[in-house]
């Protein structure tokens, strides 16, 4: 019986990884076939054209900057708004505490093209009712940042939060009883620890951002993104020359996620080298 749940177990794990990296294998496949059609099938020969083809369209290069300046900035507010509403709703309680979370929460089970109505309406009406011509009223790339923050920020927020739930308040007790003033408690002691979970937030909003449609397109005035891009293309016929963008991203998130786990064990080695010389040290004053 224990040999066929094992059995069962591999196959699932199986299944599930040719389920999720299938697709990726047959974008990244056409990329690389002699063929107009995005696809592998028929396979008419390896060529590189498409990512000629990739680097000489203006628009989508335009586009994929674009998106880069979007996510990178979403990825910094939403840091700052998210983490700071951690920090502010872990040191509530109270019905105080349940109304801002719930409101945090509400903005991801928005959807998004009401946010992105929403935010595009705010912006505008708030503009000609100062009656101003200032671009900060008026629908770009600032406002898909805004729009996209709205949420993705309670995003972070949950992550920092789950960290939170593990700190001990006791260490900031200590250092404040030691001479410390918040912003040192805030600097050295409790930001260090939530490193981790800030890092992840910060990896969650710019992916989440890069893969935003539905704000962006209502609010992006008349920019380009990514998404935005490929989506006008599928009206007149898409190229293998996305197959090939969406192929180099595929290759810098895997570089990334492999020296992201190779510094990780590394630390841990540190860590448990670190444990053991502790624990040989109290060994050896133990013995003596």
């Amino acid at each position: 019986m224990h040999k066929l749940r094992m059995i069962l177990a591999r196959l699932y794990m199986g299944l599930f990884l040719v389920f999720m990296i299938a697709p990726l294998v047959v974008m990244s496949g056409a990329a690389f076939n002699d063929n107009r059609l995005p696809s592998i099938v028929p396979w008419k020969g390896w060529t590189s054209r498409w990512f000629e083809a990739m680097i000489n369209d203006d628009r989508m290069m335009v586009a994929f900057g674009n998106t880069l300046v979007v996510a990178v900035a979403v990825a910094i507010l939403s840091v700052i708004v998210g983490t700071a509403s951690a920090i502010l709703i872990n040191s509530i309680s109270g019905r105080v505490r349940t109304l801002l979370y719930s409101m945090m929460i509400s903005t991801i089970l928005i959807p998004g093209v009401v946010i992105g109505i929403s935010t595009m309406i705010l912006w505008t009406k708030m503009g000609n009712a100062m009656g101003t011509e200032f671009f900060l009223f008026n629908p770009g790339l600032h406002l898909s940042v805004l729009g996209q923050v709205s949420y993705i920020a309670a995003m972070v927020m949950l992550l920092v939060l789950a960290r939170l739930q593990s700190f001990d308040a006791g260490l900031e007790e200590a250092a404040l009883d030691l001479g410390a003033s918040h912003a040192q408690v805030l600097r050295r002691i409790l930001l260090p620890y939530l490193y981790p979970a800030i890092g992840a937030g910060a990896a969650v909003a710019f992916f989440q951002s890069i893969e935003n449609y539905n704000v962006t397109q209502f609010t992006r005035g008349g920019m380009d993104t990514l998404t935005v891009y490929v989506f006008s293309m599928v009206r007149s016929g898409v190229t293998p020359a996305i197959n090939a963008l969406a192929f180099l991203l595929i290759m810098v998130t895997l570089v990334l996620a492999m020296i992201y786990e190779i510094n990780r064990r590394r630390m841990a080695r540190v860590e448990a080298d670190r444990e053991a010389e502790a624990r040989r040290a109290s060994a050896l004053e133990e013995a003596l």
